[in-house]
């Protein structure tokens, strides 16, 4: 099994990590609209944790957004790099996440995260972050809405509420199957929040959540079993 190095200068404390995250939200580009639906790469990102052997397993899967077949996929194990500190979990995950986009060969068009983007106490949550970094497109489409405000959406697949930190709206509590809990959509980088949701609803054609969280979440669950295997 190999295990992935921090980048050199990782911060390991939350006043270095916040002031990265300022530094970073600085570069967010908010007025493009972003990839079209249904054209090109989405891939799906997420992570899984064994605390007690400090490990983290990043997974990334690259599907075709108009047939959502799986184009290709790739995993990578490292060290859990931070401590766990509300509002900088990206700090815990990102190495792993850029260590497995960057074994890909094909391009991985827009970034789909099993978190948030603006949704996020200090709009920088881990799509914004890895868009920052990467220079893609990213959204995040999460199961909870964090500590924000928001009306039930609609009955129907496709109907939707905003999500709001008092005036400002940060994303969007999406329907993305008839008569089932919502899901959670904010812009991580160079997408509009419109966009963002047409994304997400065709990524959700049978289940709650998108079809490029499922595959990342099953696969980096296998690599981070396979590595525990090897110790």
């Amino acid at each position: 099994m190999t295990i992935i190095d921090l980048p050199e200068g990782w911060p390991t404390d939350e006043p270095a990590a916040r002031a990265v995250q300022g530094a970073l939200r600085s570069e967010l580009v908010l007025d493009e609209p972003g990839p079209a639906p249904g054209t090109g790469h989405v891939t799906g990102l997420d992570v899984a944790y064994d605390d007690e052997r400090d490990l983290v397993a990043a997974a990334a899967v690259v599907l075709d957004a108009r047939t959502l077949d799986v184009v290709e996929e790739a995993t990578a194990v490292g060290r859990v790099s931070f401590p766990y500190v509300p509002g900088l979990l990206a700090f815990r995950e990102i190495p792993a996440v850029l260590a497995a986009l960057a074994s890909l060969t094909a391009d991985p068009g827009l970034l789909v995260c099993d978190g948030y983007g603006l949704a996020h106490p200090r709009r920088f949550g881990l799509a914004s972050h890895l868009g920052v970094l990467t220079g893609r497109p990213a959204i995040g489409v999460a199961k909870n809405p964090f500590t924000f405000a928001f009306d039930q959406p609609g009955p129907d697949r496709g109907d939707f509420s905003p999500l709001m930190a008092g005036e400002e709206e940060v994303g969007r509590a999406l329907r993305t199957q008839a008569g089932v809990k919502p899901v959670f959509v904010s812009v991580g980088h160079r997408i509009s929040l419109a966009n963002a949701c047409a994304h997400t609803l065709l990524l959700a054609p049978r289940y709650r959540v998108p079809e490029t969280t499922r595959h990342a979440d099953s696969l980096c669950r296998r690599a981070l079993r396979d590595a525990l295997g090897a110790e």
